[in-house]
């Protein structure tokens, strides 16, 4: 299976293929709590969306607020 938008659209908004996994895992699971509540649920699963708003260039790091902390 092919991933769309292609992988280079993704990492114009995203150089780094790691962070570009953490911010749409972040953004999916945003949606994903996001659909809970709302009282109409759509057919498109949160990560779809996700990786549709890093395409369209609406996430980036900045905005997803990336930290690295230590877990102990």
């Amino acid at each position: 299976m092919m991933l769309y938008p292609a992988m280079n659209k993704l990492t114009a908004n995203i150089p780094n293929r790691y962070l570009l996994v953490n911010v749409v895992a972040r953004r999916a699971r945003q949606i994903a709590l996001e659909e809970e509540s709302a009282p109409e649920k759509t057919d498109v699963k949160p990560v779809t969306l996700a990786i549709q708003e890093v395409a369209d260039g609406k996430l980036s790091v900045a905005a997803a607020d990336i930290t690295i902390t230590n877990v102990e």
